[in-house]
């Protein structure tokens, strides 16, 4: 493995969660009690550049906040895990959303408000942020043509691109064929692809895209290759408390991983154990732990 910290490049949303704790969420008409509120950075992009660059990662991120008070604390959070926000423009109106239900059992109901996210697109200047890196992560919460187009830049540069596809919705051709990695959850697979088995997904994903890695939430991980035997990695068993931004703890791990020169098993294992301590947590980004917790809790 590389002895030097890998750079990474995140193109992707940045929204302030708005997060309430209940032990039952309310059907429809329905009004519950809470038992906490937490006011925590989040937006999928912005949540796998915080999980990389805890995990060892000069990273720089690329999207848009809008010009109010949630702009300016969200920017103020990236800079503060040392993430370079250059890329990160503000553009006039409301910054991203995210308004987030956690039950009892730390599952959550997540409703996204895109604000600023949906100005976000590929500006002149980002082929220098991007360019040298080890990977560009890419998801769904930006509009679809700035996904493509941040795909295109990638491949362009010649920059492994990695796709996580959330929230699911129809993949065009014109993405996916500018994809390395795809890196749904087995919802967003079965989605994709109409199969709700692992394997059977997998090999479908496969077909589309050189490599998957597929999260199981507690069934662990399965990654595949064209041309190579699956790998399957188990879940560490802790005591969820919170699951939000757990698929983007493992995404982001696992890519610094693999630019460190891991195998693809111990990337999933790595991501795994960064996974772990996140949902043991409260919070998205708040909840992601360093490459030390990473590394003792491996030992252990």
């Amino acid at each position: 493995m590389s002895s030097a910290a890998p750079r990474l490049a995140v193109f992707g949303s940045v929204n302030m969660d708005l997060v309430a704790y209940v032990d039952e969420v309310p059907g429809g008409g329905e009004t519950v009690t809470g038992t906490d509120f937490r006011q925590v950075p989040g937006g999928k992009g912005a949540n796998q550049a915080v999980a990389a660059a805890r995990a060892g990662a000069d990273v720089t991120f690329l999207g848009a906040v809008g010009d109010d008070a949630f702009g300016t604390e969200l920017r103020a959070n990236l800079v503060a895990d040392g993430i370079d926000a250059s890329g990160l423009r503000t553009v006039p109106g409301v910054s991203g959303v995210a308004h987030i239900v956690v039950d009892g059992r730390g599952g959550n109901r997540i409703i996204v408000v895109p604000g600023a996210n949906g100005e976000a697109g590929v500006a002149e200047g980002d082929e220098a942020l991007v360019a040298g890196s080890a990977a560009l992560l890419l998801q769904l919460e930006l509009p679809m043509h700035a996904v493509v187009a941040g795909a295109r830049l990638g491949r362009g540069l010649g920059v492994p691109v990695y796709l996580t596809p959330a929230p699911a919705r129809d993949l065009p051709e014109e993405l996916l064929e500018n994809v390395d990695v795809l890196v749904p959850n087995q919802h967003e697979a079965a989605a994709i692809t109409g199969h709700t088995e692992p394997y059977a997904a997998l090999a479908s994903l496969l077909e589309r895209v050189p490599e998957v890695l597929l999260t199981l939430g507690e069934d662990g991980s399965l990654y595949g290759r064209r041309g190579e035997e699956p790998v399957r990695v188990p879940a560490l068993r802790v005591e969820a408390v919170d699951t939000t931004a757990a698929g983007d703890t493992f995404c982001g791990s696992f890519a610094v991983a693999r630019a460190e020169g891991r195998s693809a098993r111990e990337a999933m294992e790595f991501a795994a154990a960064a996974a772990a301590i996140s949902v043991g947590r409260h919070g998205a980004s708040s909840s992601m732990a360093s490459r030390e917790e990473v590394e003792a809790l491996l030992k252990g």
